[in-house]
């Protein structure tokens, strides 16, 4: 991610990119001599499956590493273990190495947990007691909550505020051995509770909690808080660049009060490490509250958290996105400061450009409905089929061989879609009708005679025959002039494919903002499946190999349940932004 303004060092002009505030005072830092070098990290909550939000986090903290020869922490911020589980620890790591960033580096793996500092969190908590930093509150969470105060109130004191060191520490002692239950007290930071930042309105540091921890098992029944946890984890891995979303920013005086009392105790070094912040990710026509994505999973209005229609990395995977897109699309939304909403149309733009010169073409045949060529047996000869070819990627990337070109076989029937016949041509029509000349891509020109129907008048085949001599590439083929070319399968070799149409799962480009029910907004029709016919090329393919349908978009052989004898495909994209 390069800013608009960097150079490159031979001097020559750099191609312009979106603006990235952080790389200026990471560049100014590195300059003045502030660190040698960058440490960043990414730590999620393992409380859950990752989101387009946290893919962007990822680009940017391991992406920022990368770019100035620093080193990215992967840590877990794992201090709440009654919502984490290992399932999601497993989850994570596994959308991490897949968007293409790894945590080893010079040799050394920058894998962590806050669960591996809980001794020296605790032993930090007890320093705080000790200096008259922190006490023990038992007053109930509806009583702390009342003397908060409010952003036009001051908060009071609680009346165990003005216990001794002492007395403090030997409370939290007994917090820490069980002899309290749980909610019965909490360790709260003395600061002031008059001052406008409520966060500064002496926060909790530890609670009593009897919960079996993924990482820790039992040892621990009090865990401490995240907004105490974090700045520690940093402070102890000489993080330089601690970057977070924006909720977070009125939670940095704090961060820094925490570390300049802990380094004026002598328990950790300095310098301390900086917060800085930047928007967070606002998709159109996407929810990224784990919370909210967690009930849509549950209530069944989805198929799990890896169903296509979700916004999750492991639903973005399985529906085709490919991590060069999501890294594509990370760097050209940028970073700021200013909160704003990215449409998803941006997301879809960057697929396109990284498949558009790396997924195979290949013909599929939606809504099937066969063309006869009466002529066939006398033109070609009975049972004849006739090999066709075309280019399995029409251009190559750059200095790349093109691949061998797909095979497939034309024959008296294939499948067409229903849509390219009309018994009685619209105005502009160009595609089949009565008295009308098409080529059937790769193949021959045919010229529509009619059709049959069924009982309740549904077209069940379309009539045409074929003109000899035409077939794409011979040379003859330019022999007869028509306006239109469609795709086709051959019925002879042509798959019968499980083919799942996707769209947005919502109908409101903001479908949880302002307080909104975002299950009201849900869209009924984001899933439809549909029996296809495809040529041999596509069934063929492995699973999570990508394709460009010709004339339909982008789709992918789906991950789990693709195989052979069975092929399914989940749709991407279309070809272009046409969603209304």
């Amino acid at each position: 991610m390069r800013d608009a303004n960097d150079t490159p060092a031979d001097g020559t002009s750099a191609e312009p990119k979106t603006s990235n505030f952080l790389r200026a005072i990471i560049e100014r830092d590195l300059a003045q001599g502030t660190c040698a070098s960058i440490r960043t990290r990414f730590p999620p909550e393992p409380n859950g499956y990752l989101h387009i939000g946290h893919a962007k986090s990822i680009c940017l903290n391991f992406g920022l590493a990368r770019d100035y020869g620093g080193v990215c922490h992967m840590r877990f911020d794992d201090t709440n273990p009654e919502k984490e589980e290992k399932e999601y620890v497993e989850s994570i790591l596994d959308a991490v190495q897949w968007l293409g960033f790894g945590w080893q580096a010079h040799g050394q793996s920058h894998l962590y947990y806050a669960s591996d500092y809980f001794d020296f969190m605790y032993r930090a908590a007890e320093t705080l007691v000790e200096r008259g930093h922190a006490y023990v509150d038992e007053q109930t969470p509806e009583e702390m909550r009342a003397s908060r105060g409010d952003f036009v109130t001051p908060g009071k004191d609680s009346p165990f505020r003005s216990r001794t060191p002492e007395q403090n520490l030997a409370r939290l002692r007994e917090m820490r051995d069980g002899v309290h239950a749980d909610g019965a007290m909490v360790l709260r930071a003395k600061i002031d509770m008059a001052s406008p930042n409520i966060n500064l309105r002496d926060p909790a540091l530890y609670r009593i909690r009897r919960a079996t921890h993924h990482n820790t098992g039992d040892r621990w029944c009090i865990y401490p808080m995240y907004t105490f946890a974090h700045p520690i984890e940093d402070a102890l891995e000489k993080i330089t660049h601690s970057i977070c979303t924006l909720e977070f920013e009125d939670q940095r005086p704090f961060y820094d009060w925490l570390l300049e009392r802990l380094i004026e105790a002598g328990m950790l070094q300095a310098p301390a490490p900086r917060q800085h912040e930047f928007a967070r990710l606002n998709l159109t026509y996407v929810i990224t509250s784990k919370r909210k994505l967690a009930q849509l999973v549950s209530e069944g209005h989805v198929g799990g958290w890896d169903d296509p229609r979700m916004p999750t990395i492991v639903g973005l995977r399985r529906r085709g996105y490919t991590p060069e897109a999501l890294q594509l699309f990370a760097e050209r939304i940028g970073v700021t400061k200013a909160d704003s909403w990215i449409d998803y149309s941006t997301l879809d733009t960057a697929l396109r450009d990284d498949l558009e010169h790396k997924a195979h073409r290949g013909m599929a045949v939606l809504d099937p409905v066969r063309l006869v060529l009466t002529n066939w047996d006398e033109v070609m000869g009975a049972g004849h089929l006739e090999p066709c070819t075309l280019p399995a990627l029409p251009h190559p990337p750059e200095g790349q061989p093109a691949p061998p070109a797909r095979q497939f076989l034309m024959g008296r029937e294939v499948w067409i879609e229903r849509e390219d016949f009309e018994e009685v041509a619209p105005k502009g029509y160009r595609r089949l009708f009565p008295g009308n000349k098409v080529r059937l891509k790769g193949g021959y020109v045919v010229d529509c005679t009619g059709c049959e129907k069924d009982a309740d008048g549904r077209i069940t085949r379309v009539l045409a025959s074929l003109v000899p001599d035409t077939k794409s590439g011979t040379p003859g083929a330019d022999s007869v002039k028509v306006k239109a070319a469609i795709t086709w399968v051959g019925v002879a070799d042509g798959v019968a494919a499980e083919v799942r149409l996707y769209d947005r799962l919502f109908t409101d480009p903001h479908p949880d903002a302002g307080g909104k029910d975002f299950k009201a907004s849900l869209n009924p029709h984001s899933q439809r499946t549909v029996t296809a016919y495809v040529e041999p090329s596509l069934a063929q393919a492995a699973p999570d190999a990508k394709f460009q349908f010709e004339r339909f978009g982008y789709f992918v052989a789906d991950r789990i349940d693709h195989r052979p004898g069975h092929p399914v495909f989940n749709k991407t994209t279309a070809l272009k932004d046409g969603w209304k």
